[in-house]
């Protein structure tokens, strides 16, 4: 103990050095008491809807398995690395990426770039997701069950993401997909305690509003403080057409190209999401930046400043130091560039979360309510809150979410209910 002690001055002192002392002791460190609360509340989970789901998925399995077999042309164990690698690029003769100690890759990554190249390819995916979530999720979570409060109990994690997020595990609940349709159905099997509900609110379009904050770009900060779709206002400008005439194809690929821009992605990437050719999506990227000025004038700046410093900040002063900037290998130069252009805006909206996080609980308590932070998972809040006080608590819940931090365009909360997790989005 005495040992451990030494360390806290000097760490302090580095914490000034750096900036860091205002992030440590207004988010980090009144945080810890929030996550204590949450994992000691744990949450209730339905073991007859895992159970019809588990069943569901091992059909599922079993006829993707199925699938497998008769677009390869014949039986194999789909779960065998070896197995795989030689029906796929043996016997199909598709084209083969990254190579391992043991072979060609048959990760996830490589299945995505084979995507479109073979009808095997679309199959093995579909099963892949749906095997792990049977196995990570639909099998393991009745497993975890506390025996004396009959409710799963996750850990949060402070100190393990980069950009400063949350993360949980034993069990990780914030990976359960909400896109799919599995990953939804999932969420059925977390139910609220009896006289209860569940209520969640999450952050709209958080990441793109704080881009608009960080860059200016008079588009995007317009299109927020208007309340405009900033998905159409990005298509609108791209297509050069009016807004009232961007159609949902025309806004649909303007939603990618927002969130492409945002993780750093290149016409590689673009081209295989919205189904183009590469020189097309180029040209989709070229034009974006054109017409929003603002956003590349953003990125480049937070690349320099990271070669220029080593590190990029969020608002509140975080830090993630970038070597990768300075090395001789071009790909791992890239990567650089992609976590020193996204790391302000993913990082900036983790400390909103954990700030709005910190102002709810102390809030709740000085509202004597009977809720409960159950859940964080990226942009969204789950709570725990008696059936009489669902009004309140929603009002209360909204109004310290979207007053968390100021910025140049408006924090956005919307929020649903329900007597489980899936009812809240439905």
């Amino acid at each position: 103990k005495s040992q451990v002690y030494r360390l806290v001055a000097p760490m302090l002192e580095a914490l000034d050095e750096q900036g860091l002392r205002p992030l440590h002791d207004e988010i980090e460190i009144p945080l810890v008491a929030v996550l204590a609360r949450m994992e000691e509340a744990g949450i209730g989970i339905d073991v007859e809807e895992l159970t019809r789901l588990r069943n569901t998925l091992t059909a599922d399995c079993e006829r993707l398995r199925t699938s497998i077999h008769d677009a390869a042309g014949q039986e194999f164990n789909v779960n065998s690395t070896k197995q795989l690698r030689e029906v796929l690029f043996e016997k199909l003769g598709l084209t083969p990426g990254k190579r391992t100690k043991t072979g060609y890759s048959t990760d996830a990554a490589t299945l995505e770039r084979l995507r479109g190249e073979h009808p095997v390819v679309e199959h093995l995916l579909n099963y892949r997701e749906v095997e792990k979530l049977r196995s990570t999720y639909v099998d393991a979570l009745p497993q975890l069950v506390n025996s004396k409060t009959q409710r799963i109990h996750t850990n949060f994690n402070q100190a393990v993401a980069a950009t400063g997020r949350l993360s949980s595990s034993q069990p990780n609940l914030q990976n359960i997909p909400i896109r799919s349709t599995v990953g939804r159905e999932i969420r059925k099997g977390f139910i609220a305690a009896p006289n209860a509900t569940f209520l969640a609110v999450d952050y709209s379009q958080i990441e793109l509003r704080v881009m608009a904050h960080y860059s200016g770009d008079q588009a995007f900060v317009t299109a927020f403080t208007e309340g405009i779709d900033v998905h159409k206002q990005t298509a609108s400008v791209i297509f050069e057409v009016p807004i009232d005439q961007v159609t949902l194809d025309m806004r649909s690929q303007a939603k990618t190209v927002n969130f492409a821009t945002l993780y750093g992605q290149g016409s590689f990437s673009l081209a295989r999401q919205l189904g183009i050719s590469r020189e097309e999506a180029r040209d989709f990227i070229n034009t974006y930046f054109a017409r929003f000025k603002g956003v590349r004038d953003f990125l480049d700046t937070q690349v320099e400043m990271a070669k220029e410093k080593g590190y990029v900040e969020t608002l509140m002063g975080r830090r993630r130091y970038v070597p990768e900037l300075k090395s001789a290998n071009r790909n791992v130069r890239q990567f650089g560039e992609r976590v020193a252009q996204n790391t302000p805006i993913q990082g900036t909206a983790a400390d909103l979360m954990k700030n709005a996080m910190i102002e709810v609980q102390a809030e709740l308590d000085r509202a004597d309510t009977g809720a409960a932070m159950l859940l964080q998972v990226h942009d969204e809040l789950l709570l725990e809150v008696p059936k009489d006080e669902v009004a309140s608590v929603c009002d209360l819940v909204v109004t310290k979410m979207e007053g968390a931090m100021k910025l140049d365009v408006p924090l956005v909360a919307e929020w649903g209910v329900g007597e489980n997790w899936y009812m809240c989005k439905a």
